[in-house]
Order: C-alpha cells, then sequence, then structure tokens
C-alpha cells in the first residue's frame, strides 16, 4: 500500500489509510486517517500522522507532520552501524546491519523507514503485532539508539582503534 512521491527533496511514503464510518441520520459519514513516512535520503526521516474527511487532506497534514519532527540517524556505507533492538507498545523490531547489495530486506511499514532514511542494505525482523503504526514507531526507536563509533570515543572519552 506504501506509495512514493518526490517532494522537492524530501521521499514521501503512504504507509497506512485507514477509513472510518460514523454512522449519522442519513446514512454513514466516511473520515479517513493517513500514516505518512518522510526521509530525506541522506539520514534524515520523521512520521506523521494526519485526519480529514477525504484522503489528500489526510496525507497532505500527516507529510506536514512527518517533516516537522524529523529526526537524524546515522547511516554508514548505506547501512547502520551495528545491531539494534526497538520497542512500541506490543510491536518489537530487530535492525541488523548487512553487507553491500544485500537490499532492504523489510515488510511494508519497516521498509518504508528504512529507505526514507537512505538505507540501502539492512536485514530486519519485526516481532509482535503487524500494525505499521506501532511497526513505524517501534523503528524509530531503534534507530535512535543506534551510534557511530565516533559518537561513542566522543561520548567515553577513549579511542576505539
Amino acid at each position: 500500500m506504501a506509495t512514493d512521491q518526490s517532494r522537492g527533496e524530501y521521499i514521501d511514503r503512504v504507509v497506512k489509510i485507514k477509513r472510518c464510518a460514523a454512522v449519522v441520520k442519513g446514512g454513514r459519514r466516511f473520515s479517513f486517517a493517513a500514516m505518512v513516512v518522510v526521509g530525506d535520503g541522506k539520514g534524515r526521516v520523521g512520521w506523521g500522522y494526519g485526519k480529514a474527511n477525504e484522503v489528500p487532506p489526510s496525507v497532505e497534514k500527516a507529510t506536514k507532520q512527518a517533516s516537522r519532527e524529523m529526526v537524524t540517524i546515522p547511516v554508514v556505507n548505506g547501512t547502520i552501524p551495528h545491531e539494534v533492538d526497538g520497542r512500541f507498545g506490543a510491536a518489537r523490531v530487530k535492525l541488523v546491519p548487512a553487507g553491500p547489495g544485500t537490499g532492504v530486506i523489510a515488510g511494508a511499514a519497516v521498509r518504508a523507514v528504512c529507505e526514507s532514511a537512505g538505507i540501502t542494505d539492512i536485514l530486519t525482523k519485526s516481532f509482535g503485532t503487524n500494525n505499521p503504526v506501532t511497526l513505524i514507531k517501534a523503528t524509530l526507536d531503534a534507530m535512535q539508539k543506534l551510534r557511530t563509533a565516533q559518537d561513542v570515543e566522543r561520548l567515553r572519552g577513549v579511542s576505539l582503534s
């Protein structure tokens, strides 16, 4: 269900569109909720959730929120620096660095985050729920735990050689 749209320098991926029905006197009134992941392909990624009475405005709201809440993650040679686990609610995600040419081995929700961030080679596994909303939050939780060797050297005040 993920669709790509390039908006300037950002990559937008619509991960999920939900339809909600409210029963009113004249019948059913539908509203839509959109889940969007936005990234620049160079290590910055964010997610947004927007609701509206039509699909395009909900996607627009979600995209606007996603571009406001972007975080920076370390990308080393197209992959992540080390293995990491992320959690959110019932979702658990394991991210493992992969060699060049492996590609993005991931489900739709985790793939959207990885590709938007500019990761080209990664192995992932999700445990627990398959809800895209919680999977994206768990993936971003894992990615925010990533540290490069230079970050660790600076934080600990030692040299890793």
